[in-house]
C-alpha cells in the first residue's frame, strides 16, 4: 500500500487541527470571560453556550455545520470569507470541500471544553490577587488580561491539553462523516474504494495507518503535558 496518500491525509488533518485549536483556544477564552464575568446576562451567555456545547454529540454540530449552514445560504466559498483566514487557507492549498465547515464545527464545539478548563483555572487564582486588582483602578477586562489570566493559564494548561487531544481525536468523525476530503480517514475510503482487490489485509493496512498518524499527533503532546504535570508536582 503507498505510503504517499497517508502523508497527504496526515498533513491535512494536521492543518484542520492546528486552525481548530487555534480557534478553540480564542473563543475558548472568551466564553469563560464571559462566565466569570460581574454582568448576570454576559453570565448567561457563556453558561448557555457551554451547557448546549457539552451536550450536544460533535456528530450533529459536524452534520449541521457541513449540511445545514448551506441550506441556510451559506456556502463553502462563503462561508468564514475572512482576508487572513482566507489567505491562510489558498497558501495552505487546504481549502478543500467543507474544509471550513469541519474548522467551524470542530471550533465551536471543544470552545465550551476550553472555556471550563480555562474557568478552573480561573478559579484556582488566589481571590485576593483580583482585589488587589480592582483596589489599584483596573477595570474588570484589564484585571482579567493582565492579572487573572496570565496566572490562571498554568493551572490550565494540563487540562487545555487534554482538551486538544481529545479534539485531536475527534477529528476524525469529519472525515469519517464525509466532511472533509483529503484527510486521514478520506484517505482510507479512497485506498479502500480505489483497490482492485477488497480484502480484510487491505482494509487492515489502511487503518494501521490512520491509528499512526493520530499517534504522531496525540503521543507527543502527551508527553508534553505529562512532563508539565510532574514538574509543577516538583514545584509544589
Amino acid at each position: 500500500m503507498p505510503i504517499q496518500p497517508f502523508v497527504d491525509g496526515f498533513l491535512v488533518t494536521l492543518q484542520l487541527c492546528v486552525l481548530a485549536a487555534i480557534g478553540a483556544l480564542v473563543l475558548g477564552a472568551l466564553i469563560a470571560a464571559l462566565r466569570v464575568s460581574p454582568i448576570a446576562p454576559l453570565r448567561a451567555v457563556g453558561t448557555a453556550y457551554v451547557t448546549v456545547f457539552r451536550n450536544i454529540p460533535l456528530t450533529v454540530v459536524i452534520f449541521f455545520a457541513a449540511f445545514g449552514l448551506p441550506e441556510l445560504g451559506m456556502t463553502h466559498a462563503d462561508f468564514l470569507k475572512i482576508p487572513v483566514l482566507s489567505e491562510i487557507l489558498t497558501q495552505l492549498k487546504m481549502d478543500v470541500p467543507f474544509f471550513r465547515f469541519a474548522v467551524i464545527a470542530l471550533v465551536t464545539y471543544t470552545a465550551a471544553f476550553v472555556c471550563e478548563a480555562f474557568r478552573a483555572g480561573i478559579n484556582a487564582v488566589s481571590p485576593g490577587q483580583a482585589e488587589a486588582a480592582r483596589s489599584l483602578g483596573l477595570t474588570f477586562t484589564q484585571n482579567l488580561r493582565f492579572v487573572v489570566f496570565p496566572q490562571a493559564w498554568k493551572y490550565a494548561i494540563v487540562p487545555l491539553g487534554s482538551v486538544i487531544i481529545a479534539m485531536l481525536k475527534n477529528s476524525a468523525l469529519a472525515g469519517a462523516l464525509g466532511g472533509v476530503s483529503g484527510d486521514l480517514f478520506g484517505t482510507v475510503d479512497t485506498l479502500i474504494s480505489s483497490s482492485t482487490v477488497e480484502s480484510a489485509a487491505t482494509t487492515l493496512e489502511a487503518f494501521i495507518g490512520v491509528s499512526i498518524g493520530y499517534l504522531i499527533m496525540t503521543v507527543p503532546l502527551g508527553l508534553f503535558l505529562d512532563r508539565v504535570e510532574k514538574k509543577r508536582a516538583m514545584a509544589r
